[in-house]
């Protein structure tokens, strides 16, 4: 009885289509294709392209907030930078509970009106404080990497922090520093210690700053030689000059990008604004 149902069974598949005598399946041939097609499609499917990505990067010198007329006002510096819609901002002179400025956590605070991610590291300590430099960021920061600089002759202790940025899924460095206003020798010196913090960073890096350098000085020219200048890249019509913030005639505050990476630099300008005694520096990176 069994077999007799069960042939009934074949029978009706042949009948139906299900089943092929004439034109068995030729599993050699037509299974690898099939798993080519089918990962390709999982592949295109399942993996993101990776796109361009335009970053907006600032680097400020804040003076520790006080502007032009000698006043202390941080929500005029946070306005600044919420004006230009900066995702990056690479900032120089901000004191850490500085009996100067109040005891204020200037860097907290700017973070807290901007709604910005934040990363602060100080050089030096003074008037019961710390004072240094800091990052503010729109996307999240994984992780920071602070360097103390030797110096020759200048007594101001100086550095550079670097954080780790995630940008939709991507890892972005980031980094700011303020070098020696005193001497060349020294502002080559503390550049040479920059460089050398930097050379095994892994990922797109971008460097920003107060360099107290001319583009015709040494410490420029040795970041020159590895970091492409965002301004002259973008091709921008005027001289970028940005200090001193009511009538600019020196051009030493700097947006780079390293030249192995895939950077181009759209557009770059600085800000007209007495909120301090620098202007900052702007410019649209393109990461592909």
């Amino acid at each position: 009885m069994r077999g007799s149902l069960g042939q009934q069974a074949s029978e009706y598949q042949l009948q139906l289509g299900f089943l092929s005598v004439n034109h068995p399946t030729k599993v050699g041939t037509l299974t690898p294709a099939f798993l080519r097609i089918a990962f390709c499609f999982s592949f295109l499917l399942f993996t993101p392209p990776i796109l361009a990505k335009t970053l907006r990067v600032m680097s400020y010198n804040i003076h520790v907030g006080v502007g032009m007329d000698k006043k202390l006002d941080l929500p005029r510096i946070a306005a600044v930078i919420n004006g230009q819609r900066a995702d990056l901002v690479g900032l120089q002179e901000v004191d850490r509970g500085v009996e100067r400025t109040g005891r204020i956590d200037e860097i907290a605070e700017l973070a807290n009106l901007t709604h910005m991610d934040y990363a602060f590291a100080f050089n030096l300590k003074y008037q019961g404080g710390q004072y240094g430099v800091a990052i503010l960021s729109r996307y999240p920061i994984r992780s920071t990497d602070h360097r103390l600089y030797l110096n020759t002759r200048e007594a101001e202790r100086r550095g550079f922090i670097r954080a780790e940025v995630n940008i939709d899924g991507r890892v972005v460095n980031f980094a700011t520093t303020h070098l020696d206003y005193q001497y060349e020798d020294g502002r080559v010196f503390e550049a040479e210690q920059l460089l050398a913090g930097l050379k095994d960073v892994k990922g797109p890096l971008i460097v920003v700053g107060d360099f107290n350098d001319v583009p015709t000085g040494g410490a420029y020219k040795l970041m020159n030689e590895q970091f492409a200048d965002a301004r002259i890249e973008s091709g921008a019509s005027d001289q970028g000059l940005s200090y001193p913030a009511d009538k600019p005639v020196k051009r030493i505050d700097y947006i780079l990008s390293r030249r192995t990476d895939r950077f181009r630099s759209k557009k770059a300008w600085t800000v007209n604004t007495l909120a301090s005694d620098h202007v900052p520096v702007v410019a649209d990176l393109e990461i592909k």
